[in-house]
């Protein structure tokens, strides 16, 4: 693709790299067969493709985006499963990133849409926050429907997604270390994180346990928390990179006074953007070599436990599994095998989704600020997740999970539970639960 930027607007090294970016692209419309909001609603403009061209007229001419150019950049997911199709290899989430970043400081929005979002910034990434506005939220759950009816669609959509069971308060001194059982044989770290420990702090407690029986030592590093994706994908510069670099300063101390093997996630958005890190402050000559360190050293919880003989399953699942492949981990960081693998490795059968490629419309806030695509996504995945008539859903990403649980009675695990519960860990809580019911 043709561009004319100027040489003053190529001194600065974003612009730069989207310039670089639009020219790869060459008008072969690949894309567009694999991205959800194209797929649901045919229009050009709600494709890689078309998006590209709004992206680059709007920085080509230096002027500030318009409603319309903001209303088709908000409806994209940022799945990424374009990059997965593209031949021509153009870094779509790197050009996408540029321009909400350029929206967010020429564009105007809405005063209930600029609450909302502020809202999110503030509160998601900060789980002390998070966790009091989920207790003082609980009673307004049962409102979504009437929220519906007057038109507040993110408000319903916000209610729809607080858990039946308000969060419990963290202990006060969480422990920071788990040793290995037996022989030591590495040392991880793993991100806590902010939305995670809140809502599914059995995540990471499954992972560590499986850990710690294959003689993997886990520590928590002091001062880590959101990893950024959340204010990242608002637009939000400056907010996002100081919570990179404030883990980095962390991360890198553990690289270096810890010994440790890899920074193990559990989360697969939070994944992505870490891994993300060295592009990040490419620019930054106090920051960029650490950066890259800990991009390197950062490794979905798959991929490392891919890496180690696990023990084979003490109990047979005889369980049926939907994996549900994040587009965070398929396509963001092209994670495919491993999960599977180990899911079968464990005892599990384990069947692929139909368009397993689509995304499910979680895709961070995206199931908050565009409810009703994010809706037809997701009952789109569920049914063709019932298709495969499993007994039970597997997934790397809290935020599918949530984003499913909405949609389909069909218990909902982390990949991670089901390899700790095969391998001698407690039944994952959603199986619990599922077959109380049944009973």
């Amino acid at each position: 693709m043709q561009t004319s930027f100027t040489l003053d607007q190529l001194r600065d090294p974003a612009t730069a790299e989207s310039e670089r970016i639009v020219r790869t692209c060459t008008h072969c419309g690949f894309c567009t067969a694999t991205c959800p909001s194209y797929v649901l609603l045919g229009d050009e403009l709600d494709s890689p493709r078309g998006r590209i061209y709004l992206i680059k007229d709007m920085l080509e001419h230096d002027r500030p985006a318009t409603a319309e150019v903001v209303k088709h950049i908000d409806r994209c997911l940022s799945c990424l499963a374009c990059m997965t199709t593209c031949p021509a290899g153009v870094h779509y989430m790197h050009l996408v990133d540029h321009a909400r970043v350029h929206i967010e400081r020429t564009y105007r929005r809405p005063a209930l849409e600029r609450l909302l979002r502020a809202l999110l910034a503030k509160i998601l990434p900060n789980p002390a926050r998070f966790r009091l506005a989920l207790w003082l939220a609980w009673p307004a759950r049962w409102l979504a429907p009437l929220l519906s009816l007057l038109g507040l669609r993110s408000l319903a959509a916000l209610s729809r997604l607080i858990p039946a069971t308000p969060p419990a308060w963290p202990k006060v001194g969480s422990k920071r270390r788990f040793p290995a059982i037996g022989e030591r044989k590495g040392r991880v770290a793993i991100l806590s994180g902010c939305v995670n420990q809140v809502l599914a702090p059995a995540v990471n407690q499954a992972a560590i346990g499986l850990l710690n029986r294959h003689g993997i030592e886990v520590v928590v590093p002091q001062g880590e928390g959101c990893c950024g994706a959340l204010t990242h994908h608002l637009g939000r510069e400056g907010e996002s990179l100081d919570f990179v670099r404030r883990n980095i300063d962390v991360w890198a101390r553990a690289i270096e006074r810890e010994g440790i093997d890899a920074i193990l996630v559990t989360a697969s958005g939070c994944g992505t953007m870490m891994k993300d890190y060295g592009f990040l402050l490419r620019n930054d000559h106090v920051y960029a070599k650490k950066a890259a360190r800990v991009a390197e050293s950062t490794k979905d919880v798959s991929e490392y436990l891919a890496t180690l003989d696990l023990m084979p399953p003490v109990r047979d699942g005889n369980l049926v599994v939907a994996y549900h492949s994040a587009c965070s981990l398929q396509h963001g960081q092209r994670v495919l095998h491993e999960p599977k693998a180990l899911l079968a490795r464990a005892g599990f059968e384990v069947r692929d989704v139909p368009e397993g490629h689509l995304c499910c419309g979680s895709a961070g806030t995206y199931n908050m600020l565009q409810p009703i695509i994010a809706r037809r996504l997701a009952e789109r995945k569920a049914a063709n997740i019932a298709r495969v008539a499993p007994d039970v859903i597997a997934a790397g990403n809290l935020g599918c999970m949530t984003q499913l649980e909405l949609v389909t009675e069909i218990p909902i695990v982390h990949t991670v539970e089901l390899l700790d519960w095969a391998t001698g860990g407690p039944q994952p809580q959603a199986l619990q639960r599922s077959r109380k019911q049944k009973g």
